[in-house]
């Protein structure tokens, strides 16, 4: 069984977005909304494997 998430869903998908949308540096989004630095950098490489963007990690599907 995997270990419970720290972050809610929402607010992963918020944090990604404003990165992506803004423009922002990672750490001063991670920074303004209380999250680890290196969360946020792997779930904006994540939703970039998941749209297709990267093809350097597998889909949340093929995982």
């Amino acid at each position: 069984m995997p270990a419970p998430r720290k972050y809610p869903d929402e607010l992963r998908e918020r944090a990604v977005r404003e990165v992506r949308i803004s423009g922002r540096l990672v750490a001063h989004v991670a920074r303004d909304l209380g999250v680890r630095k290196e969360a946020l950098r792997q779930w904006v490489r994540q939703a970039g494997a998941d749209t297709g963007e990267r093809d350097d990690r597998l889909t949340t599907a093929e995982r």
